[in-house]
């Protein structure tokens, strides 16, 4: 049995769709669950996830994915669980493709796939759809060069989860934790292109912003810990300023845009986050310290 677990957060309408594209999966022989774990919403989609016989609604109050998924791995019967999250559309072959590898790779145990963008009107991106196109969810490379995948597309046998033992809480980038601790106790994870799931890019440049706002205080809090950090910090922000040059060519060669009006759209895209990652590091540096982790998760 595969358990889908699905952390969800005040996004109704994302996550009928996630679930209706669960709901229609193809190819799968096996049987699953899907367990949606509210973490604080306005309002309980209890109505949503009753229209599916397969979803269980539970409530976990702690903020941040990590303890969300955590209460649904402890309830899930699955000896296969598999992550998304509640703002990702399941490609129609997601849990086959899973389903496959485990039986054509018995001795895997953790694997992760392709996270691609889903544009609004396809063919035509916006500039954000067109930079997190290209930069957004590399998860060949994180996987292959780094060893840990992202808790949006992730599936892992459950007494291997179990072994690793759960995410940690929302003040640490939890999936990218508990994937290198896999991998430091010896779980390899695999990279599946065949498992496919599509995530709508962020529908402003502030939700962008926000996003490298957690990341840059994760990396903040990392560095800190070690003596001189403040010029290794400065000289990584100025690094950032002048890196958008060096992505011309992977953007002229992504397969995952078409035109040059897509390409020269996340040219834009890649300059403006990497001005506003620099200057926000800059800023870190001279001591406007603000660690607005937990605060901009889901609580004033």
């Amino acid at each position: 049995m595969i358990s889908v677990i699905i952390p969800h957060l005040n996004q109704p309408e994302a996550l009928a769709s996630g679930l209706e594209a669960l709901n229609a999966q193809q190819g799968v022989s096996l049987p699953y669950e899907i367990i949606v774990v509210d973490n604080g919403s306005h309002q309980l989609p209890t109505e949503i996830c009753s229209r599916y016989g397969k979803v269980v609604l539970l409530v976990q109050p702690v903020p941040g994915p990590g303890p969300a998924r955590n209460l649904g791995a402890a309830s899930a019967k699955g000896d296969i669980l598999a992550f998304i999250d509640a703002d990702c559309i399941a490609a129609p072959g997601w849990l086959a493709a899973m389903e496959q590898h485990f039986n054509e790779a018995p001795d895997d145990t953790l694997i992760g796939g392709d996270v691609r963008i889903l544009q609004r009107e396809p063919g035509r991106p916006t500039m954000l759809e067109a930079y997190e196109s290209v930069f957004a969810f590399r998860m060949k490379k994180y996987i292959e060069e780094k060893g840990f995948t992202g808790g949006g597309n992730l599936a892992v046998r459950s007494w291997v989860f179990r072994k690793v033992g759960d995410f940690l809480g929302i003040n640490i980038a939890e999936d990218t934790e508990w994937g290198l601790r896999a991998s430091a106790m010896g779980y390899r994870v695999r990279y599946e292109p065949r498992m496919i799931v599509h995530h709508p890019a962020r529908r402003n440049f502030p939700e962008l912003a926000a996003k490298w706002d957690r990341h840059i205080a994760h990396d903040l809090g990392e560095i800190r810990q070690s003596v001189n950090w403040r010029p290794r910090w400065i000289l990584r922000a100025l690094a950032v300023l002048v890196s958008p040059l060096a992505e011309v060519p992977r953007i002229a060669a992504s397969d995952r845009l078409q035109g040059l009006r897509a390409r020269c759209l996340a040219m834009v895209g890649v300059i403006r986050i990497r001005l506003y990652r620099g200057i926000t590091m800059l800023t870190a540096a001279l001591g406007d310290v603000d660690a607005r982790t937990a605060a901009r998760w889901n609580r004033p």
